[in-house]
């Protein structure tokens, strides 16, 4: 990591501790090639999600049972690590909650909506420190949630796909790992190299909703601060180092938090982005909506809060992460 020069940090930053989160991770491209008409919604995050869940679980569960918590697999079950993360029973963090963030995000390809038999298509997937040791179950899912079929008509036999093969992002660009039927030559999750801080404004652009809440109020257009974006970001890459790696992330949380506070967005392009999911465990219409559009920051105030901004490229943020949501890139 290079780390700014202190001429480009103003004096008020100069004590406040940088986070430096070591996370790593690897993004796969998985290449499909639809046999039958394949239909999916304006945002496909909630579907895929849905589909390679019902798979994953039929691929690994040797009980048959319908309530994981009760299972004696519970807490060594691929299925549970993924989609329901328990915390550890020692775990100092998250002990009154459920559920740990979960160690993967789904990206999915936006041109790929409707799609004709024969035609090809995709889902980026992102997987997060030790979720990477899980990659052949996801790919395994993945193609047998393709037999059953994703997104609209499933239920009457269309939506099914074959996999093609499956690539991973590296520093040399996208590579293959593997074939439909050879062997995953897959390479490990490394944490992504962070460049040096522009001096100059560094563009945010959110690609896909946006969801915060603030005092449990939904953040619009008019309400969106860098403090708020980046205290859930900083929340999640701190969870997730937590859970998923071997490397807390240690810093003044408190001291980061206020100082993002003196931080100020400028030429904001934003607006509100409806999108309603079904929730099929919770049999109901889920709002979804957020944030879509773009932000500025000032480049040279943003040393102590550089790292997690990069690194949050891969891991989102802000609610429903893991269906994609919350991705954006930062362009300087």
């Amino acid at each position: 990591m290079t780390p700014a020069a202190s001429s480009d940090i103003a004096p008020d930053e100069t004590d406040v501790q940088h986070a430096d989160p070591s996370i790593p991770l690897a993004r796969h491209r998985l290449h499909l090639i639809a046999e039958t008409a394949v239909r999916l919604p304006a945002y496909a995050g909630s579907s895929w999600r849905g589909a390679l869940g019902h798979a994953l679980k039929r691929t690994v569960c040797v009980t048959g049972g319908r309530h994981c918590p009760d299972c004696l697999l519970y807490r060594s079950c691929v299925y549970p690590y993924v989609f329901e993360t328990p915390p550890p029973e020692r775990a100092e963090k998250l002990r009154k909650y459920p559920a740990a963030p979960h160690p993967f995000v789904i990206e999915p390809w936006a041109d790929c909506r409707d799609v004709g038999p024969g035609e090809t298509f995709g889902v980026d997937l992102v997987l997060i420190g030790r979720g990477q040791s899980q990659l052949a179950y996801f790919i395994e899912a993945l193609r047998r949630a393709g037999q059953t079929g994703i997104g609209k008509g499933a239920a009457r036999g269309e939506g099914r796909y074959a996999l093609a093969y499956v690539e991973q992002e590296t520093a040399a660009g996208w590579q293959t790992i593997y074939t439909a039927g050879g062997r995953l030559e897959s390479q490990a999750a490394q944490t992504p190299a962070i460049p040096p801080l522009p001096a100059g404004p560094v563009r945010v652009e959110l690609s896909t909703p946006l969801r915060l809440k603030v005092a449990e109020d939904l953040v619009t257009p008019e309400r969106l601060r860098f403090r708020d974006f980046f205290s859930a970001l900083l929340r999640r890459l701190s969870l997730l180092s937590y859970f998923h790696t071997d490397t807390q992330l240690d810093t003044d949380f408190r001291a980061l938090v206020q100082a993002a506070e003196a931080i100020a967005l400028s030429d904001a392009d934003l607006r509100w982005h409806d999108w309603t999911r079904y929730s099929a465990r919770q049999d109901a219409l889920l709002q979804m909506g957020g944030l879509i559009g773009a932000f500025t920051l000032p480049g040279a105030a943003l040393a102590p809060f550089w790292p997690c901004l990069w690194l949050g490229q891969w891991t989102h943020v802000g609610k429903g992460a893991v269906m994609g949501l919350g991705r954006y890139r930062l362009v300087f």
